[in-house]
């Protein structure tokens, strides 16, 4: 055991202390560089063994370690906004199912290659879903992508070559799960509709997608050009699919009527302020 005033060497002054940080740091550890010293007077307080010392060294480090990778997926899947389940109203939208929301949030469909399509008007919460499933999958060590409709179509057709739409294409088929939101909201040119239809063909049974529209299935015909790419492009999302309906009132308005609302009652329950008339002197209220 590491006795109550022994230092493990690499906490001394001088060189070992120097080339420890220097191992440290091309064995690419920052948390034991930080930590070491600090862990190692409070097992020598607490009687702990060298062994269990090590064992809160490494611990640490693997914590901080898995930190930092979520995080890094979480950058790479460039959501507009961070946003978890922990501030969605369920109670807001009746119609979606909570349950299946909350096991869709496990990740399991992502590990069996399904998709996932939030149906239901604007303002109800198919993006935050949306975002908040995508969060979870990042911290459950799956790579995501995030990205609307229209900007995934407008970044296939501005590849300056084949060369780059292969590999934007490979990107794409690569990623675990990709989220495309807002389909349905700008109607599509007949190329467009034809790369995001192959898109999502490569995609078939090999990755998760979520896709969110403000469109019934019958009405995307008006978004595709088509009735034929129409039809193939559902028979794929919709082989192995879960569905959220999403109808209700705005989500957004609700909460937008429900601060104003609130700013109102504020103003009316102010202490009227007093002026005081420079003519007479009086003090009037406002």
């Amino acid at each position: 055991m590491i006795g109550p005033d022994a230092t493990p060497t690499g906490t001394m002054n001088g060189a070992p202390q120097v080339l420890l940080a220097h191992h440290l740091k091309q064995l690419k550890l920052p948390t034991v560089l930080r930590e070491y010293d600090k862990i190692a007077r409070e097992c020598a307080r607490d009687g702990v063994d060298h062994p269990s010392y090590l064992l809160r060294l490494n611990e640490l480090e693997l914590i901080d370690r898995e930190r930092r990778t979520v995080e890094r997926r979480i950058r790479a899947a460039r959501f507009p906004a961070v946003k978890s389940f922990d501030t969605f109203e369920f109670t807001a939208i009746p119609s979606l199912n909570k349950m299946l929301v909350l096991e869709l949030a496990r990740c399991e469909y992502i590990l069996r290659r399904e998709n996932i399509i939030a149906l239901g008007n604007s303002g109800t919460g198919k993006t935050h879903v949306a975002l908040a499933l995508g969060l979870a999958a990042c911290q459950k060590g799956f790579t995501v992508t995030f990205t609307t409709a229209a900007a995934l179509v407008n970044q296939l057709m501005e590849a300056p070559d084949d060369r780059r739409l292969l590999k934007l294409q490979r990107d794409l088929q690569a990623v675990k799960l990709l989220i495309i939101d807002e389909l349905g909201y700008v109607p599509l040119s007949q190329t467009g509709a034809e790369l995001l239809f192959e898109t999502f063909s490569q995609r078939y049974e090999r990755g998760s997608t979520i896709i969110t529209s403000n469109l019934p299935f019958e009405d995307w015909t008006s978004v595709l050009g088509s009735e034929r790419l129409t039809g193939a492009l559902l028979d794929r999302l919709t082989h192995h699919v879960s569905i959220l309906a999403m109808n209700g009132d705005s989500y957004r308005l609700k909460q937008s009527t429900g601060r104003q609302r609130t700013t109102v009652r504020a103003n009316q329950n102010q202490a009227p302020t007093e002026i005081v008339d420079p003519d007479t002197g009086e003090i009037n209220p406002s």
